[in-house]
């Protein structure tokens, strides 16, 4: 816009035209947030789509807990709040246990034919496990929200997505943006990151909850989390202890639809992806996905630690665990599969586990143990290892004539293991459970938890 010139001059007035006449929800203003100056804080209106409550229900922020660092992207922000002002409600048992979560995430459709509404899942989830008391605390409960509206031009409630907010006219100027909706969801439960445990038994112990409750919800809900990840595992302590919490189902899918468990599209954090996931094959997503995405985490951890106490000295750039964030899917994929390939091959990434972090030795053979439940101990040798070799000679074929040679493809153990996800999860989790049975009884005989880094 060169201003310099008549023409640029025009447009600019045309920008300013335009732009006073715009409706403030294209201006990215959000009209459900604002500031109480009586109680100095901001509060938050949500819509209610459970219908014994009221239409909207009001909360009072009392902290941000995640801010939207990213122009692009799901922009995802998020609230501890109060149903009431922090001044009036110190001591109430709802004082900062309500969360908030406000995102864009890509949506395929209308509210009602969205199979990754987190909102509806969520509240699956609550209502599947409700009563069943095992789990509390292990998942955010599901209060209220769902998609936000906002009026158009004519006065209309319409969804609040990029279509509806940029125009029809933009909109199909931008050719293949994905479309996005704008979702608030408030839910029960505020955990910490990961990064505040404190020693080796407390990780374990909170991943052993974290797994207990994704097969909980599995079992009883049928829906797969899909994107297990470092920041997807909160902790809790109480007075029994420390627990972990599974948070963020905005990737879970329907386990009970077959042709989305079988979409090929990528989910979760890259270094935690499972080898299925990143080659975007048609193979049923199964609870090993995640599994697999659990013994990443460990080694991820192992290795760089989880806090600036238990991070390397030296320099990491060489070590082969770094080739797991690759962007290029293909060759992450084919790194994870020669690792975890058999215990010899992972001597080369467990052998750089970080020796600082106590423990350490024993941590190593209990995530070799895990792998080997995971990729060894089968009695149908196909379904043995990682390392997927599609020309191996067939027993049959004449080895003496080269040209006669007959190449048969190795069945992919992954896909193999896929058809007996459940009883390979329920050994996992069993030995999960052995080794967190060991740590809750060491954690116990330190009388109290580590001092903080």
């Amino acid at each position: 816009m060169d201003v310099t010139s008549t023409a640029g001059r025009l447009e600019l007035i045309r920008f300013l035209v335009n732009w006073s006449f715009c409706e403030p929800s294209k201006l990215g203003y959000d009209p459900a947030i604002r500031f109480n100056w009586k109680y100095w804080c901001f509060t938050i209106d949500m819509v209610n789509s459970n219908g014994s409550m009221p239409a909207q229900t009001t909360y009072y922020l009392r902290e941000i807990v995640v801010i939207a660092e990213r122009v692009f992207g799901r922009h995802t922000r998020c609230f501890v709040v109060g149903e009431q002002p922090q001044s009036l409600d110190e001591n109430s048992d709802n004082s900062g246990d309500i969360l908030i979560k406000d995102a864009w995430p890509e949506v395929s459709g209308s509210a009602e034919d969205d199979m990754r509404d987190e909102s509806k899942l969520l509240e699956r989830v609550s209502n599947g496990l409700a009563g069943r008391s095992e789990f509390n605390g292990l998942y955010p409960k599901y209060i209220n929200g769902g998609r936000m509206q906002i009026q158009n031009a004519h006065g209309d409630s319409v969804d609040e997505t990029t279509r509806t907010v940029l125009g029809e006219t933009v909109w199909a100027q931008l050719g293949d943006l994905p479309l996005r909706a704008h979702m608030r969801i408030a839910m029960s439960g505020v955990g910490e990151p990961l990064k505040t445990i404190n020693s080796i038994y407390e990780l374990v112990v909170v991943i052993y909850d974290v797994m207990r409750c994704h097969m909980g919800i599995l079992k009883h809900c049928h829906i797969l989390h899909r994107d297990i990840s470092e920041a997807n595992i909160l902790v809790r302590r109480d007075d029994t202890g420390v627990h972990g919490m599974l948070i963020d189902f905005d990737h879970s899918i329907d386990i009970t639809d077959e042709g989305y468990v079988k979409r090929t599209e990528r989910t979760g954090t890259r270094p935690f992806m499972s080898i299925n996931n990143l080659e975007g094959e048609l193979t049923k997503r199964t609870a090993l996905d995640d599994w697999e995405g659990i013994i990443y985490i460990f080694c991820w951890l192992g290795t760089f630690g989880w806090n600036r106490a238990t991070q390397p000295s030296g320099s990491v750039s060489k070590m082969a665990i770094t080739s797991w964030n690759d962007y290029d899917e293909m060759m992450n994929a084919e790194a994870k599969r020669t690792n975890i390939h058999s215990s010899d091959n992972f001597i080369g990434i467990a052998k750089r586990f970080n020796p600082n972090i106590p423990h350490i030795s024993a941590f190593k053979k209990f995530v070799n143990g895990l792998r080997a439940v995971l990729i060894d101990d089968h009695d149908d040798p196909n379904m043995r290892g990682a390392i997927f070799d599609k020309n191996i000679i067939s027993e049959e074929s004449d080895t003496d004539d080269f040209l006669g040679e007959e190449y048969m493809a190795r069945p992919d153990p992954f896909v193999e293991r896929a058809a007996h996800w459940e009883s390979i999860s329920e050994r996992l989790l069993a030995k999960l459970e052995t080794y967190a049975t060991i740590c809750k009884r060491r954690i116990s005989e330190s009388g109290s938890r580590a001092p903080d880094p």
